[in-house]
């Protein structure tokens, strides 16, 4: 009988947290779904505010183990084998983890080899999403790895969406949350940040600043804070405050990262992960995309813009957060884009998620892997 019961996911952390996060996003929807799941990292530190627990084990059916520990074989052979490798973002699997699993080749049935790409709604994913890609040299030589791109049409590979997500933000209560955050509201508009350092913070700054109707700007920790901080605004419901007051979020987790963004009328949002997230929030946001030396990013923005069907405005304020051709930031006005950003949640929403198509084209490979082992 074929399986994919056991999962091997290898993360090497970059930088910014994305990539651990979508990682570990997945694993927990893996699991959730029945499957055992393995998370090979090199650096799971962000793990212990993300997902508390985690690096202790107290996670169902996941178990985080350090990334040097994929090369040592007397490991590799009290573990049982998975069904399926997830390589994310690039990352190569260690060649003497390949070694170990392919020492008897001839004999021994391959795992189906995922290579998680990353999300893009340039045209190029489409063509290259469940490819094949031969293994031409090194341990692994003779196996084939398949391209998995995330995306936002049929034709992709989805996204990240937990089956119980949705009765997650149905029954989810803001003014409690927010209290409990420590929160102070009455009534403001709330606004989250989770950025890099963009260019045109300070003159969005300045703009709510000079509004009568007050905003209350929620700020995630590490980049974000420093960005707002080397500003020198006042603190929240300080003199000077004006009709803008601030307040400095400790790290969260990932539950809580989502609640952020639903408890907020309009999301700042940067990478990867949290631009998925603001999505299933629903609620008007504008998406720092990680800058390339190249500009290469434009196009990426532009394409995910162009298949959101997003409109002038929500395009206007993009290229400024983004200092896309040197386009002057204009005034925000989050309400009027609230029936654009729920109806492009709406669509994505009726289409399959990552992990459920993941498993089918994994199933279908572990399929196809069985049917030649049997015919030997």
């Amino acid at each position: 009988m074929v399986s994919d019961k056991r999962w091997d996911i290898f993360c090497q952390v970059i930088d910014n947290y994305g990539d651990i996060g979508i990682c570990w996003r997945l694993a927990a929807d893996l699991a959730g779904r029945g499957r055992e799941v393995r998370l090979w990292v090199d650096d799971p530190s962000a793990l212990q505010w993300m997902a508390p627990g985690a690096l202790q084990g107290h996670w169902d059916r996941i178990s985080v183990r350090p990334w040097q520990q994929a090369g040592d074989p007397a490991i590799l052979s009290a573990l049982e084998p998975a069904d399926t490798w997830v390589e994310a973002f690039g990352c190569v699997l260690p060649d003497a983890f390949l070694a170990h699993h392919l020492r008897d080749a001839a004999n021994a049935r391959a795992p189906a080899w995922i290579n998680l790409e990353y999300l893009t709604a340039e045209p190029y994913a489409e063509r290259a999403h469940r490819l094949p890609s031969p293994v031409m040299q090194g341990p692994a030589r003779g196996c084939t790895k398949h391209f998995f791109y995330p995306g936002f049409t049929p034709a992709s590979g989805g996204l990240l969406r937990e089956p119980e997500l949705g009765p997650r933000q149905a029954g989810f209560d803001r003014a409690r949350w927010l209290a409990d955050q420590g929160i102070p509201w009455h009534g403001e508009q709330l606004v989250s940040l989770f950025c890099y350092e963009p260019a045109a913070l300070p003159a969005l700054l300045a703009q709510w600043q000079a509004r009568e109707h007050p905003t209350r700007l929620l700020v995630t920790a590490g980049r974000a804070a420093a960005a707002v901080r080397a500003l020198g605004l006042p603190p929240a419901d300080g003199p000077g405050a004006h009709g803008l007051s601030v307040d400095y979020l400790p790290a969260l987790t990932q539950a809580d990262f989502d609640h952020l963004l639903w408890a907020c009328d309009l999301n700042l949002v940067r990478g990867e992960d949290s631009v998925v997230r603001a999505l299933w929030a629903g609620k008007p946001f504008v998406w720092q995309i990680y800058p390339q030396h190249d500009d290469a990013h434009h196009a990426k923005l532009n394409a995910f813009l162009g298949v959101l069907q997003a409109p002038a405005p929500v395009r206007a304020a993009h290229a400024a957060w983004n200092a896309i051709d040197g386009a002057a930031l204009p005034l925000l006005e989050p309400a009027t884009w609230a029936p654009w950003a729920e109806q492009a949640r709406q669509r994505l929403w009726e289409q399959p998620d990552l992990a459920t198509r993941l498993t089918a084209f994994v199933g279908s490979i572990r399929h196809r892997i069985g049917t030649v082992d049997e015919s030997r």
